[in-house]
């Protein structure tokens, strides 16, 4: 499955275009790599997405070409949110 589409069915990302356009600004990855929109997402993948200052990791546990809401949250499993710092214009793990 596409990862946008995913994203959206998944309901990690709210709309399509929304996720699409994330995808596209290098802000999610799969098992490490930085992905596009059009990249295929696979049961037990890795996807990081950066929401502004936060950083979500989920492994994905299941594809579904449609999902109610309450299914949706099945498809996946949040593993580790972490919170960015900007520091001189860089955002850095507040791990470190």
């Amino acid at each position: 499955m596409r990862l946008d589409k995913f994203l959206k069915v998944s309901r990690l990302i709210k709309r399509r275009t929304l996720a699409k356009e994330v995808a596209d600004q290098g802000r999610v990855t799969i098992n490490g790599k930085v992905a596009k929109a059009s990249s295929d997402v696979k049961v037990g993948d890795e996807l990081s997405i950066r929401f502004g200052q936060k950083v979500v990791t989920a492994s994905v546990d299941g594809i579904k070409d449609s999902a109610k809401k309450e299914d949706a949250a099945s498809m996946f499993t949040i593993i580790k949110e972490e919170r960015l710092e900007k520091v001189d214009s860089q955002f850095i793990d507040d791990e470190d």
